[in-house]
């Protein structure tokens, strides 16, 4: 089979199973978080190896030195396969994102140069996903970016989160049955057990009820009712907590799937045992609600119709229907002490407009807008283990052999990094990681992956659609195009691949029809890829654009307003103008996105204001 030739959509059929070394290719992999140093975990993840790889050939991945320059792999390639590095292939027994990797402990990482706080507070996330053992979407992400951040000034910080049954154990460090108890559900209890692991350095206690809930092969879509199972969680860490005594300062909810928590706190818990605890709510999307029958909610406890008012929970779009429903996200607004959303633009969208705009209004006094951030340890391409050469602002030429590394791998054109006319100089590799869902702007990535080709650069798209017609279309649209030289669409999410097409890519994509936050565009730049993105939410937060004299000095990438094609069109013809035109210019916006400081070090410093001025004194 020619490189050409080579049906990119086989990579899907990789056993998810397949785990080197705590390695795998699923979206939930993220080696940095297996805490190995202990000798039983050594034993414990090399006997996982044994008996999961016994029908696969595991290469090692050597890797370029951070301070290898580009011109050190000048001669041919024999000469650099006889000094332990090998380019990949699309011909590869396995893909290159697949092989073994070096290890990465980010919990030992040294908080150096980070002040601790004075007043120190005990802070417990309930949530439903966690990076990189339960991840979906950027929810996962910022609760292990944030309780990270807390940690290193010197807070208490717990996760909560379902065990779901696919969670995969091997990525939690000391791993201990903590309690077993019992919580309730519609007049019986219900047996649970509590468990204790580290993740990321973070602690992390999974509740794992005796029922179905939380069964399955996915962390959603499983096949018990997902709204009864996180009222059940919900009301099952606050019993956790008031069997064991436990009384953090703040317990931290996270969307509609915890939203009912402080209505079970406010309602029943704080009139038992749990008095010191105050409530903060971070809603991530706005879009989801959380819509529950009244009798749902008295399933737990809790009396469902006592709710169905405008100033508590009831359901705005549903009042005068019968019947009238419930919302656990505005349940979750009124009932909590403060509520943040992710970012000071999305902050003033949901007040404008959107369903939720009434009540928000209503409780405007307690509404925030905190600018999400990134954890620049797990995305640094000065250390990441992912990348076959690391560099950084000062030093960016590592960029261009990660940027043929994967081309070569993925069977793009490229030529070779010594020859002064390179493709590097001349083809922008634009990439687009994404879940793709219709609030990501599939009309306009369908028609980047056209126009793309026409402008002559190549394009790779990495995701995975949640609706069955969507990822229908895109298999369509990966059958015709992966077969041709200069697109790529790659059904799945890898964690390894994304840490490798940000640092290849010369351009990042994030044409949002809303944003709440947005990650991409941040990551994006933290690896030196200039973001093209549409202007909303977040990204109107962290992206200016490079044609806008008004804000040169914050200008950092290229922007557009509308939602039809031909305003993207513009934004990514100016991009491959500027590219291509000006590449001394275009070298020093890469420096200069490079140095942009997105990090959780700066948000996390607002979280604790808003814990600080709620707390009990």
């Amino acid at each position: 089979m020619s490189i050409m030739a080579m049906d990119f959509t086989s990579c899907l059929s990789f056993p998810s199973s397949f785990i080197p070394n705590g390695n795998c290719s699923s979206s939930i992999n993220y080696r940095s978080c297996y805490n190995i140093s202990s000798k039983a975990n050594l034993l414990k993840q090399q006997s996982y190896l044994n008996s999961h790889s016994r029908n696969f050939k595991i290469h090692l991945f050597p890797r370029i030195d951070a301070q290898l320059e580009a011109d050190q792999l000048e001669g041919s390639e024999a000469d650099r396969e006889s000094e332990g590095f090998r380019w990949p292939s699309p011909n590869d027994e396995i893909s290159f994102w697949k092989r073994e990797f070096p290890f990465w402990d980010l919990s030992s990482d040294d908080p150096a140069g980070v002040e601790k706080d004075a007043d120190l507070l005990h802070i417990v996330h309930v949530t439903a996903e966690m990076a990189p053992i339960a991840k979906v979407g950027g929810l996962g992400d910022v609760v292990t970016g944030l309780g990270r951040a807390c940690l290193k000034r010197g807070h208490k910080v717990d996760v909560i989160l379902p065990f779901y049954e696919c969670i995969p154990k091997h990525l939690i460090d000391e791993l201990a049955l903590i309690k077993t108890y019992n919580s309730y559900l519609d007049g019986n209890w219900v047996a649970c057990n509590a468990y204790r692991g580290e993740v990321s350095g973070v602690s992390v206690i999974l509740i794992e009820p005796s029922n179905h809930f939380f069964k399955g092969t996915n962390i959603y879509g499983g096949s018990y009712n997902e709204l009864e199972a996180y009222l059940f969680f919900s009301r099952a860490c606050l019993e956790l907590m008031q069997v064991t005594g436990t009384q953090p300062d703040v317990i931290h909810v996270h969307e509609w799937q915890t939203g009912a928590l402080p209505l079970f706190y406010w309602d029943m818990y704080q009139f038992l045992s749990l008095q010191k605890p105050r409530i903060v709510l971070t809603i991530h999307n706005m879009e989801h609600y959380g819509e529950c029958r009244q009798e749902q909610l008295s399933k737990f406890g809790l009396d469902g119709s006592a709710y169905a008012t405008e100033d508590k929970a009831v359901d705005d779009r549903t009042v005068g229907h019968n019947p009238e429903r419930l919302s656990l996200l505005k349940g979750g607004i009124v009932y909590s002490n403060a509520v943040v959303t992710v970012s000071p633009t999305y902050l003033k969208e949901t007040l404008c407009s959107g369903w939720l705009s009434s009540a928000l209004m209503r409780n405007r006094d307690k509404y925030s807008g905190i600018l999400n951030g990134i954890d620049t340890e797990m995305w640094n391409p000065a250390t990441d283990v992912y990348l076959p050469a690391k560099f950084d602002a000062s030093k960016i030429e590592g960029k261009r052999i990660c940027k043929q590394f994967v081309q070569r791998g993925l069977g793009l054109p490229f030529e070779s990094i010594k020859q002064s006319a390179c493709v590097a100089d001349q083809v922008p590799l634009v990439i687009c990681i994404t879940r793709l869902v219709a609030q990501k702007g599939l009309h306009l990535i369908t028609h980047a992956i056209k126009h793309v080709e026409e402008l002559g650069g190549q394009l790779v798209i990495l995701g995975r659609a949640s609706d069955g017609r969507v990822e229908r279309e895109f298999e369509g649209l990966a059958e015709l195009y992966n077969k041709g030289p200069n697109i790529r669409i790659l059904l799945m999410y890898s964690e390894e691949l994304s840490h490798m097409l940000y640092a290849a890519a010369d351009m990042v994509l994030v044409p949002s029809m809303y944003e709440p936050c947005g990650l991409a565009q941040m990551i994006g730049m933290r690896y030196g890829a200039v973001p093209i993105v549409r202007k909303t939410g977040g990204l109107a937060d962290t992206v200016f654009d490079l044609d806008d004299q008004s804000q040169a000095e914050i200008a950092n990438g290229f922007v557009f307003e509308g939602i039809d094609e031909g305003s993207f069109n513009l934004a990514i013809d100016r991009a491959f103008s500027y590219y291509r035109e000006k590449p001394n210019e275009w070298k020093a916006i890469v420096q200069k996105v490079m140095r942009i400081d997105n990090s959780w070090n700066n948000t996390a410093g607002k979280y604790i204001d808003i814990y600080n001025s709620i707390k009990v004194r």
